[in-house]
């Protein structure tokens, strides 16, 4: 049987130094917010037919290094970037024109983006998350206690923060599937736990007087290699998906980051604060 509990300082260690080094980035160099939360120009060009977004890519590069672009409506070109003054977009779209043979009106618009727009977004993503985990927690309550709701609130909390770290640290841009990606994060993160959870309160059924320590470290080694493929699985497929489908990258990259801080706090946190919440119940009565 495991020891999983009994090293909980290492895990929560692990945790807290990953989460603090990205809340020091966060604070010193701050987060890289793309143009859908800082404002910006958004171009949008028809290409017309199916383009190799990686060669489009280069040539953008050559005329705004921020810019972010997206393949939209199967043929479409989507251009974002903080500072793209019409000049660069003639010149961007005069070398796409050259290299794909355009028509003039294939510059479909050019728009600017308030910043309004992103403080709406990182409002409604704060909101979003807030009702996501207020819901999770009342599911968990219902099913099955107040101990294993906490636990599997910090831990999404957890995966959340492990995830913001990471950007923080790397200097990754933010823009709108990344939220998408955090709220999926939460969704998928919470199921492992369960699964965990499910086993722990079968086995208090049976455990009589063994300690809340003893049965959770039962509980994940009887359940390890269930997390444990399940997440390989869906990594791979993520992973894949990253590596193959750029356009998503955006969504891919923090999902990868939930799924294995997901597998960590699924395994290693949300059992060992359970036995901390239940040790410091009994402890009370």
């Amino acid at each position: 049987m495991l020891k999983i509990v009994e090293k909980k300082k290492i895990w929560f260690t692990i945790s807290i130094l990953i989460i603090v080094i990205g809340f020091g980035f966060m604070f010193t160099k701050g987060m890289n917010f793309g143009i859908d939360f800082r404002g910006g120009t958004q171009v949008v060009i028809n290409m017309g037919t199916d383009f190799n977004k990686t060669d489009v890519d280069k040539i953008v590069d050559e005329y705004s290094k921020d810019a972010v672009t997206n393949q939209v409506n199967g043929t479409e070109l989507q251009i974002k970037a903080k500072e793209l003054n019409s000049s660069q977009v003639n010149d961007i779209f005069k070398a796409l024109k050259e290299k794909y043979d355009l028509k003039d009106d294939a510059l479909v618009s050019q728009n600017e983006i308030g910043a309004s727009v992103g403080r709406d977004l990182t409002t409604n993503a704060i909101v979003a998350l807030v009702i996501a985990v207020i819901g999770m927690l009342i599911y968990v309550v219902i099913r099955f206690e107040f101990s294993f709701g906490i636990a599997a609130i910090i831990a999404l909390l957890h995966d959340v923060l492990i995830t913001i770290s990471v950007y923080a640290v790397f200097g990754i841009t933010i823009n709108t599937p990344f939220i998408a990606a955090i709220l999926t994060i939460v969704g998928y993160s919470i199921n492992a736990t369960i699964v965990i959870f499910d086993r722990i309160r079968e086995n208090l059924k049976l455990s009589g007087r063994t300690s809340a320590a003893e049965v959770a470290n039962k509980s994940v080694t009887q359940t390890m290699a269930r997390s444990i493929n399940t997440k390989l699985t869906t990594l791979f497929t993520i992973v894949a998906v990253y590596i193959f489908v750029p356009t998503v990258r955006g969504f891919s990259l923090p999902i990868i980051i939930g799924i294995i801080s997901g597998l960590f706090s699924s395994v290693f946190i949300a059992p060992s604060l359970w036995v901390l919440v239940t040790e410091k119940k009994k402890k009370s009565k």
